[in-house]
């Protein structure tokens, strides 16, 4: 049996304000081909299909078609779990409906386990899949104890027990697996994932998938990674990057090749996906000269852009809209104040101030605040506008009054 492993789609996430949403129709897409051309026979989704709870309708409706369209029409069973991003009861109200297009989807933890024939091979998956357990969900992890120690040591032991209740169909001759979306100790983050736990009170320790599956299939870390522990544990990775902490990372999906009785998968392989724009750093150290530069040499020209560009002197809005409109993907504009020798206030500078005037004072707070830029007058001139609406008195009325 060919089993194809995801997660994290976040469909209908943002990017600092940039829709993605074209990213991930071309994503469904390459996802809708990728099964046909690697003759899947199943397909996991392990949580955090929408990045809110209350998704907007445009990423509900890219959803449901693109199931739909990789499922072909019920020939390819696909099993879909809640994650933290999700709103379970919602994810779960079109399943009735799903279910006869071969789409499993699981909102709350259930006691039951999910069984899927598969008809090219004749095999049966039995599938221990736990959608996202947080503490309001499971509640019966109450406890009186808030030691972080104590609350992780219930959590796991609750995880645990629910791991091998569900794994109680597992025998000899079916396709094992275990499916979850949470937070397993030793795993690395990126910044585009919501915390699921505090401090690491809510992580989980691998020992919690000694249920006997052949492969666990887990989501919510954004980076693919094996996990140390009973089996074979793997974050397949969100398949588009969601942040610049994923700057640089490849993008895939996980396929296994799986035979009953086996202990491990007889096969596994990471596919590389294309459909979504690469998120690079860009570090100006030459200034706006040579972001321009790069731009005419059509670098990284369909990519998202966070950039640091050191300056000497603060940047206008016409020169941010005119980087801007050169190239559309610049995301974020960070500029970096370079100070130069000799600027640090000398000692016994505290004194110095007390007779300078309020115009002043600002320029060298501005110059000391942005490490070396000049306050420009426009903003001189707005700053005492609005100390004078404040009711603070100019600096020759303060003379008058001493």
């Amino acid at each position: 049996m060919r089993v194809l492993h995801t997660a994290d789609w976040h469909l209908g996430k943002l990017l600092e304000g940039r829709s993605r949403l074209e990213e991930q129709a071309r994503l469904l897409d390459e996802l809708a081909q990728l099964v046909k051309d690697e003759r899947i026979d199943l397909v996991l989704l392990a949580g955090d299909v929408y990045d809110s709870v209350n998704p907007p309708s445009a990423a509900e409706l890219l959803f449901y078609d693109g199931i739909a369209r990789i499922a072909d029409g019920g020939r390819l069973p696909i099993v879909t779990i809640a994650g933290n991003h999700d709103n379970p009861e919602r994810l779960a109200a079109s399943g009735p409906l799903a279910e006869r297009q071969g789409i499993t989807l699981i909102g709350l933890p259930s006691s039951d386990p999910v069984t899927v024939d598969v008809a090219r091979t004749g095999e049966r998956a039995v599938i221990a899949a736990l959608p996202y357990p947080s503490e309001s969900r499971l509640r019966e992890l109450l406890t009186e104890a808030f030691d972080e120690e104590t609350l992780r040591g219930a959590y796991s032991e609750r995880v645990a027990g629910l791991m091998k209740h569900l794994s109680r169909g597992f025998r000899a001759d079916t396709i094992n697996l275990a499916m979850s979306h949470l937070y397993v100790l030793g795993g690395y983050e990126s910044d585009s994932e919501r915390p699921i736990q505090v401090g690491g009170a809510y992580t989980v320790d691998p020992s919690v998938f000694a249920c006997g599956a052949q492969y666990t299939a887990l989501g919510h870390l954004h980076r693919p990674q094996e996990v140390k522990g009973p089996g074979r544990i793997r974050y397949c990775g969100s398949p588009l990057a969601y942040s610049f902490s994923e700057a640089g990372q490849a993008k895939s999906v996980t396929v296994l090749e799986l035979a009953p009785g086996a202990e491990a998968p007889v096969g596994q392989q990471e596919l590389f996906l294309s459909a979504g724009r690469p998120l690079v750093r860009w570090q100006a150290k030459a200034g706006l000269e040579e972001v321009h530069r790069w731009i005419d040499e059509g670098r990284d020209a369909n990519a998202w852009i966070e950039l640091d560009i050191h300056l000497t002197e603060s940047m206008g809005m016409e020169q941010i809209g005119q980087l801007r409109k050169r190239h559309a993907g610049i995301v974020t504009i960070r500029p970096v104040y370079r100070v130069s020798a000799g600027e640090d206030e000398p000692t016994g500078a505290a004194a110095e101030r007390e007779g300078l005037p309020v115009d002043e004072l600002f320029r060298r707070f501005y110059t000391r605040q942005t490490g070396g830029a000049q306050a420009e007058p426009e903003l001189v001139q707005l700053f005492m506008e609005l100390l004078l609406e404040g009711g603070e008195p100019a600096d020759e009325e303060r003379g008058k009054a001493g």
